[in-house]
């Protein structure tokens, strides 16, 4: 009687002990800090903290009345709120190292077909991120703030608090961030069986009414800024149908494409 020979682990040998984890843990953490605080230092000396945050509100400043500007209510806003402006961007422009470091920690870990799905995820991911914020920053926030302008009386002059519109951007950045992550959403659930490329398919239309339910819990009450995060929701949904169906066509496992071929 003669056994089948197994296929050999590809993680064979790659065990470490567990504080050996924690060390590399540490030093990836390490590096990644490093990297956002070199690019903090580079944005703090040039264009420095006060120019990022007049960047930042130049989309409402320009559709504030004339000789209208911003106030700040406490005492240290206008160094508080400047500081976390850098610190923000810095962490966005050193994100690249920063998940680099997280991959290059569990890339070990990972069989070669996890690796294929796991790295272009991640980097998918990343991008899709960024071109939410650029998105809500380039397209949505001139709109956004022309049209509650249009709506203000004659006889009040808007002069928004510092720390509250800072607030106010970072809902909407994490809103236009996270809405642009559908495609990635889609390619999990399909790839890990939860839902079919049919089912996917049968959802759209729920999913339409869903995207304009998330706009208006998520963005101000007013139909630009609503119709602005729906709208590339449901585009993006199918997007993600498309790239669900190639994703799982080049990560299967190697006995499964053995199997179908």
């Amino acid at each position: 009687m003669s056994d089948s020979p197994k296929t050999d682990d590809e993680l064979a040998g790659t065990e470490q002990p567990f504080v050996q984890h924690l060390v590399e843990l540490r030093d990836r953490l390490v590096k990644a800090t490093v990297a956002v605080l070199v690019v903090a230092v580079a944005l703090a000396l040039y264009p420095g903290p006060g120019s990022l945050y007049d960047i930042l509100a130049e989309p409402l400043v320009a559709h504030l009345p004339k000789g209208a500007t911003m106030i700040a209510t406490s005492v240290i806003s206008p160094f508080m709120v400047p500081l976390q402006v850098l610190l923000m961007t810095a962490f966005m422009i050193a994100l690249p190292v920063v998940l680099y470091q997280l991959w290059a920690f569990v890339a070990p870990g990972l069989y070669s077909h996890e690796k294929k799905l796991v790295l272009p995820l991640v980097f998918s991911s990343t991008i899709l991120f960024l071109v939410g914020v650029a998105f809500c920053y380039f397209l949505v926030f001139g709109r956004v703030f022309a049209f509650i302008q249009g709506f203000a009386p004659k006889s009040i002059t808007a002069s928004p608090d510092i720390e509250a519109y800072l607030s106010f951007v970072l809902s909407m950045f994490l809103a236009f961030g996270l809405a642009f992550e559908v495609p990635v959403a889609v390619v999990v659930l399909a790839k890990m069986g939860v839902f079919s490329i049919e089912k996917l398919k049968e959802f759209r239309g729920y999913f339409v009414v869903l995207a304009f339910i998330i706009a208006a819990i998520v963005t101000p009450p007013d139909v630009v800024s609503q119709l602005a995060l729906a709208i590339p929701m449901c585009l993006l949904y199918e997007a993600g149908i498309w790239a669900a169906q190639l994703f799982i066509k080049q990560t299967r496992k190697p006995e499964d494409s053995a199997a179908a071929s």
